[in-house]
């Protein structure tokens, strides 16, 4: 039998995103997103509302980067999701986590998080179905340590996923199977 839920933000596993910009004075600025996604090929979106600080600095500076939290810096993640950047000037500085600037895009790759999209802002949309910031990935860098010769291996990653029936943290680290290759056994 089935058992009916409090509607919540119900879709397992939700991605721990860290969106990084500038502030107004140069300095670094990191929040934890778990709504978004790519939208299609080359595009993230971002359910985000305009009174983030980030989302402010995107629409200024007209750039933001997302990468991947992964386990070992879970304690930075959820830092960055539970203290504001407008209350907390120096957030990014008591993470203990560096930066280094994108080459392609004006804001900042956060070096310690290992896989990283650097993206161009398009637009900022607001309707009757969500909000959010929508960007075109211009670059994905990885750190060598979690590469397999030119490929990522997720499982080097070990990825963080937000569990929101629980509010925990999950690691998304074990591969179970092939994309496009498994469900063909169906099909003899």
């Amino acid at each position: 039998m089935r058992k009916q839920l409090k509607l919540t933000e119900g879709i397992f596993p939700m991605p721990v995103l860290m969106v990084a910009t500038y502030n107004e004075d140069g300095s670094v600025n990191v929040m934890n997103a778990a709504w978004g996604t790519m939208q299609e090929r080359g595009c993230v979106a971002l359910n985000l509302t305009e009174t983030h600080k980030t989302v402010q600095n995107i629409k200024k500076r007209g750039a933001f980067t997302v990468s991947i939290a992964d386990a070992k810096h879970v304690v930075e993640a959820d830092y960055f999701g539970v203290v504001s950047g407008k209350k907390e000037p120096k957030k990014f500085e008591k993470s203990g986590l560096t930066a280094a600037g994108s080459a392609l895009v004006d804001a900042p790759i956060v070096n310690e998080f290992p896989l990283c999209l650097e993206c161009e802002f398009i637009e900022y949309q607001n309707n009757e179905y969500g909000v959010g910031v929508i960007g075109r990935v211009v670059n994905v860098t990885a750190d060598e340590s979690v590469m397999r010769g030119d490929k990522v291996d997720m499982s080097l990653v070990d990825a963080i996923a937000f569990d929101p029936y629980t509010h925990g943290y999950y690691r998304v680290s074990e591969r179970v199977g092939e994309a496009f290759k498994d469900g063909l056994k169906l099909n003899k």
